[in-house]
């Protein structure tokens, strides 16, 4: 039997499958013997665009990986700029660690700053996901002895980025922008001298947490952070922070800036008797002072800004700055008009019992004689309110400046909602206090290399935005290829605003050839 190769051309006719001979090439004994069918095969793949590609790359090209290299270059050098790879190694020196801390250190910082993942990830990530030959001989157990290094030594690493970057004490006044956190606990509870039940920022009273004390410079950079048991008070928070800050940094004058929860005479006194000065936000409606001789006080307001106007008051001996924002005003007295048409609308149809349990409504209520009706006074009551914030101060500063430092507060709200979203300071599956402390060190310099990114691109680039900016500069890729056998590292050309990541870390582009 004779069996013949042939190139056949399927095809439907009236829907039935069809065949046409396009050529026949012999017989199939003869050109098997021949190897004639490997030569007519690799002739026909020059005249494909595909199959000669793929044929090229079998023979003489292919590429062994791609990974991430654009975040690892820009913010080494970042990294390096700050000092921070030399003061680790510096401490290291004075231990028995023989591996590479300061690796360690920024492979967690910058997987914080690019894709945030537990230790474990971090040894697999560090390996496969991005480039940068520094992290090939770390392994997950470095990961861990890096945080507890980083626990240690957290007090000289602050102070020398403080001292090495900042220029506060140069200042004539230093404003200290402070607030606190709290951070639960995924997995069982343990607890620990940190880990520590109390009043949850996240609403999660059923997990243990800790209490972070976070403090920012005035160019939203930050200079240091405390982390405490879980049930400590705000108050107490605020204390033996203001207490680091006055050993640990030499201050000429610092202004402490905090919100309406740390305004009572506990914290003020403490301030006071630390020789610091203070700029904190009060609670109007808890406190009679306020709502009858602060907002009742006659006098002009002093415009500063198009939606903010102040008046400075004096009551015995204590200082308040009212401010006040028409635009805001007029957004309170709105919304307030719609709950009491609500309410009425609701009194007439529905009934008291309608409303029991709803605080938006029934602080405008009156029982008279076991009728419930609008009271009249709540409502002017509140209109006192409208668009209006009051701070208290012991600086001789100007309204203006007391209500515009107060403004900048919202920096360390962002900063808390940065490490707690984009840093993902949570979960947190670390059960020793020196992992806590190390874990949270490390979203600190994620955060403080992030903030000195954002500041020299608001510099060079105003109009730039840092996350789309991070996410052209992610598609830099580092490819592994190899030539005719030899290895070789390229990286793809970059786009969009990627190249202002370079201006920003002050460094040229990198050849295409990253090693040959």
């Amino acid at each position: 039997k004779v069996e013949y190769l042939q190139i056949v051309e399927s095809y439907r006719d009236n829907g039935k499958v069809r065949q046409k001979v396009i050529c026949t090439l012999g017989r199939l004994d003869e050109l098997r013997d021949s190897r004639q069918i490997d030569r007519l095969v690799e002739g026909l793949v020059r005249f494909s665009a595909q199959q000669g590609l793929l044929s090229l790359a079998q023979d003489s090209l292919f590429s062994e990986w791609s990974r991430e290299v654009g975040p690892a270059l820009v913010f080494r050098r970042l990294w390096e700029n700050t000092g921070l790879a030399r003061i680790i190694s510096n401490r290291v020196q004075s231990t028995k660690i023989e591996f590479d801390v300061a690796e360690a250190v920024f492979a967690m910082v910058l997987n914080r700053l690019r894709n945030p993942s537990s230790k474990l990830q971090v040894s697999e990530w560090a390996k496969k996901d991005v480039y940068d030959p520094n992290f090939h001989n770390l392994e997950l157990h470095h990961y861990y002895r890096a945080l507890d290094f980083l626990a240690e030594h957290k007090n000289a690493i602050e102070e020398h980025l403080f001292f090495e970057g900042q220029d506060l004490f140069n200042q004539t006044v230093d404003l200290v922008f402070f607030d606190t956190t709290t951070s639960y606990f995924e997995g069982p509870t343990r607890a620990t001298d940190l880990c520590k039940y109390g009043y949850s920022k996240d609403h999660r009273p059923d997990r243990v947490q800790v209490m972070i004390g976070l403090l920012i410079d005035q160019k939203g950079v930050p200079i240091a952070h405390e982390v405490l048991p879980g049930n400590t008070p705000d108050y107490l928070a605020f204390m033996e922070t203001i207490q680091a800050v006055k050993t640990r940094f030499n201050l000429c004058r610092v202004v402490l800036v905090g919100d309406r929860g740390m305004a009572n005479e506990k914290t003020i006194k403490a301030i006071e008797e630390a020789g610091y000065e203070y700029i904190l936000g009060v609670k109007m409606r808890r406190g009679k002072e306020v709502q009858e001789h602060i907002l009742t006080r006659p006098g002009r307001f002093k415009q500063v800004e198009d939606n903010l106007h102040v008046k400075n008051v004096v009551y015995e001996d204590n200082r308040y700055v009212i401010c006040y924002n028409p635009e805001e005003a007029a957004r309170d007295a709105l919304t307030r008009e719609k709950v009491l048409e609500k309410l009425e609308k609701k009194l007439r149809e529905q009934g008291p019992k309608s409303l029991i349990g709803n605080k938006a409504y029934s602080r405008y209520l009156k029982v008279d004689k076991d009728q419930f009706r609008i009271d009249p006074n709540v409502a002017r009551e509140e209109a006192r309110y409208d668009g209006k914030y009051i701070l208290r101060t012991n600086t001789t500063l100007p309204a203006e400046e007391v209500a515009l430092a107060y403004k900048q507060l919202w920096m360390v709200e962002q900063a808390f909602r940065e490490m707690k979203s984009n840093l993902e300071l949570r979960p947190m599956y670390h059960w020793t206090d020196s992992r806590i402390r190390g874990h949270i060190m490390v979203c600190f310099l994620a955060f403080y290399l992030e903030m000195k990114f954002r500041k020299r691109l608001g510099e060079i680039a105003p109009e730039a935005h840092y996350q789309s900016v991070m996410d052209d500069l992610a598609r830099m890729h580092a490819t592994k290829l190899k030539v005719n056998g030899k290895e070789t590292i390229i990286r793809n050309e970059i786009t969009g605003e990627a190249h202002l990541a370079f201006k920003v870390a002050r460094m040229q582009v990198p050849s295409r050839v990253l090693r040959a």
